[in-house]
Order: structure tokens, then sequence, then C-alpha cells
């Protein structure tokens, strides 16, 4: 296959000349497909949430194709290079005749048709140091106030569906809600409706309106061994009708192997693709074209803050903290953990506590272990991968979740009036219940152990809270 790497950034060219790197991606998806249609034929006691009917794999297939042509921007697909501002950083590119390429249909249930059937695209690559792609693909689905811009999901909203109506964008934005659809049943691949609530209001509606998109999550899993972990999304209407034109966006992030770089195998390349219906309406191609350029300079920014603060080496809020292998302060929190627990409830935390690293024990143990502050109102400071995995969130972003937060009414109204008693007693238990994720999903456990962390002067440091038997309900 001829795959243009003359058109792509030096350092992604090799990705584009080696049919090895080609043959590699293209044998593991298509093993990763069968093996899932396999079990799902072979185990028929897998719930829906573990199935993925053929209207989804579709849609799956329909984002991913839409993406990979955008991103790929080739001459025989219909993209034409626009001409740059000046600077070289991103990219512009449009596609008079998608209904032909990337079988995009403008045609509105209202009559009207779309000024224009044209798909505009702005992409950018960059470098970014010592980042693991799925904890930074995890932070960017969970965090999209933290880089994306309410007003462009606004407006690519509306210009997908709304024909000549447009929406008026409103600073007045709600929150985010993760609704999942399905996923794979060994968890590498799952597709969720994105509900971004109170976006704006339409022309000759008093009330706001909601913005959905479809979104496609690969690559979390950081067992799963690819060649690259994706987040694309496309928005779509409520009513979401099977010829609904679906345009998307997104990142792709590939480790550049030793192979390519010796001096620096642990590089991590991001791509983000932004598309644009245009022109529509009252904005011009040109006003478009120089929207994208700005708004994809803003997440490369946006990008590469995260990665800095998410970057094993980076001294921010949470130093020393960082798994698995850690710095002195790392393993004196857990020291710490461990020795409280053994003075307050009079057993060891783990059976092979002086058998190997305390902190690496800790960190890969089954049960979901966190800590949080003693300030008025606690937030959470540490978990190991078992509690990020059950509050499904980042050592970076777990700062910004309370404690109270994650239990529902009842186990708020237990928190507080036991609460008292770990700071006097130094440890309580907790009954079986329901607590929330930072993502709203219920989780489930069989019991709760908190204890009082105490520091080398035996003043109270934090408290850690330990979920046995968690589950997602």
């Amino acid at each position: 296959m001829d795959l243009e790497p003359w058109s792509v950034p030096e350092v992604l060219r090799p990705l584009y000349e080696s049919s090895t790197l080609l043959a590699q991606k293209t044998t593991m998806a298509a093993l990763r497909h069968l093996r899932q249609i396999s079990q799902e034929v072979s185990q028929p006691n897998v719930t829906s949430w573990g199935r993925r009917p053929a209207a989804l794999r579709a849609l799956s297939q329909r984002l991913s194709k839409g993406f990979n042509e955008a991103v790929n921007g080739f001459a025989d697909e219909g993209w034409s290079l626009l001409e740059s501002d000046g600077i070289d950083d991103v990219t512009v590119l449009v596609n008079s005749s998608p209904t032909k390429t990337m079988g995009v249909n403008f045609s509105y249930d209202n009559g009207f048709p779309s000024m224009s059937n044209a798909v505009l695209c702005a992409k950018a690559s960059m470098l970014l140091q010592n980042v693991p792609p799925a904890i930074l693909l995890r932070f960017l689905r969970e965090h999209r106030s933290e880089w994306a811009d309410s007003g462009i999901d606004a407006y690519a909203a509306s210009a997908v569906k709304a024909g000549p109506c447009s929406l008026q964008v409103s600073r007045n934005f709600g929150g985010q809600l993760i609704l999942p659809l399905a996923h794979t049943i060994e968890n590498e691949e799952f597709m969720e409706i994105i509900k971004l609530e109170n976006m704006g209001y339409r022309e000759g509606m008093l009330m706001p309106s909601d913005v959905f998109l479809l979104q496609l999550c690969s690559g979390v899993d950081e067992n799963v061994v690819g060649t690259s972990a994706e987040l694309i999304f496309a928005p779509i209407d409520a009513s979401f009708s099977d010829d609904a034109p679906i345009i998307p966006s997104g990142f792709r992030i590939i480790p550049l192997d030793s192979g390519m770089d010796a001096s620096s195998p642990n590089r991590t390349l991001d791509l983000a693709s932004a598309l644009e219906v245009g022109p529509a309406g009252n904005r011009t191609s040109e006003n478009v074209a120089s929207m994208a350029r700005q708004y994809v300079r803003s997440i490369i920014a946006s990008v590469q803050r995260v990665a800095l603060a998410l970057s094993p080496s980076h001294s921010g809020s949470h130093p020393g903290l960082w798994p698995p292998n850690g710095t002195p302060e790392a393993h004196t929190l857990a020291r710490w953990i461990c020795e409280s627990y053994r003075c307050y409830l009079g057993v060891k935390l783990f059976e092979n506590e002086g058998s190997d690293s305390i902190l690496k024990t800790l960190w890969h143990h089954s049960d979901a272990l966190m800590c949080c502050s003693l300030k008025a109102l606690p937030v959470f400071t540490f978990a190991n991968q078992a509690g990020l995995d059950m509050l499904e969130t980042t050592l970076v972003a777990l700062q910004d979740i309370t404690l109270e937060k994650i239990f529902d009414d009842n186990g708020r109204k237990t928190l507080c009036s036991e609460f008292p008693q770990i700071m006097q007693q130094g440890f309580m238990c907790l009954q079986g219940g329901i607590c929330l994720s930072s993502m709203g999903r219920q989780v489930s456990y069989e019991r709760a152990v908190a204890w009082k962390v105490l520091n080398e002067e035996e003043s109270a440091h934090c408290i850690c809270f330990m979920f046995i038997n968690w589950s997602f309900v």
C-alpha cells in the first residue's frame, strides 16, 4: 500500500513506510474482532453490557473509518490542502465530496438542505515525553473540560443537525454525563454516549439544549498490547437515525518504540484531529478554518499541560507518589499505612509485608485502598491501582474528588455519624453497601475499613479507606 509517507510529519513516516507495522495493526484488530465474536457465541450467559450488537459494531466502524480518512488526508479520497496561515503546526484540509468517501450524507428531516456538504479537517501531531498512553487517554476521556471547548462542541452539533438553523452558544454550561453502550468482553474497546448538559439554546427555544456525542475508546487497559490508543467522538442527535452524519474528531496516541528512536524509547506521539462541517449559513470557509486552527492549537497547549502533570518525573501536586517504583515519599506513605493498620486493628494488612516492596504490594493489591486528607471537606490524595479503577480516575484527577462524593445518601449518613470514631478510636468498619465512581457508576462492596494513618511523630497524617471485594453494579 502506498500510504504517501512524504505527506506526514517526519517523525510519523516510519508508521506510513513500514509494511510490518501496517500488517501488525490490521492483523491484531482482526484477531480481536474475531475473538470478540467467538466469545459472544460461545458464552451465551455474557450480559448485554459485554456484547456488541451488529448496529453498534457498524457505528464503531463508521467512527474509525471517518477518523482514519481524516487523519490520513489522502488526495484520492477527496482531501485537498488549504493554504497555511503561516504557522505550520496545524494542517487544514477540506473534502468536498464526503458522501463518496466518508459516507457522510447531509440531509435533514425538515426538508431544508445544508448550505454545503464539505467537511473541513484540522489536525496536528506532537511529541510527549514519558507519558503512559493508557493514563493519558483515561484522563482525556474523564476530564473533557480540561481540554475541550464547550462552544465548539455545541457548534459542531448544530452543524451536523440543524441545517439552516443555528445554535446560539450559552456560557452557562452544565455537567458531563457518560452513558455506557457496550464494550468488548476483554475491555480493550468500548462505546458510550457523552451527554453535555445545558450547552446552549436553539433559535426560537427558551429551554437549554443538551449536546450528545457518540464516543469510541480503545487502549485504556494498560495490559493490552496494541499499536495505538484512541479516543474518537462525533456529535449526534438525541434521536440518532441510522443515516445521520458522523463527523468524527479525536486523539490517537502512538507509542514510538526503541526501534524508531533508541535515544528516547518512552516518547509518545499524540495525534489530534478536529472536524467541522462548513461553510454553514453566516460563516465563510475562511472563518471556519481559522476557528479550527485556533481550537486545535488550544487543544495542543492543554494536552501538553496535562501530559506534564501526568509525567512520573513531574514534581507537582503529588510528588513522589507515582507508582509502581515510587520515590522515598511514596514508600514512606505505604509504610505508614501498613504500620497504622497493624497498630489499630492488631493484624497485618499484607501477609508478605517484609518480603517485597510494601509500595509495590499495596499498589497491586486487589482491594481498593485510598487515602483522604483531614480537612473540613476531605479530598482524596492517593489510591492504589484498584482504588483508581474503582473511582474511574487517575492520580492527578483523584485530588478533585471529595470523600462525600463517592457515597450514596445512606453511606454519607453512616460516614457522618461514624467518622468521629476514626479520630478517637483510630479505625471503623463499614458494612457492605453502594458507593459511586467519579463517572457516577454504582460500585458495590462487601465491607470497608477506615483507619487513621500516623506519621513518624505519631500525628494523624490522613485517613485510609479499604473497600473489600468491590465490583461495578
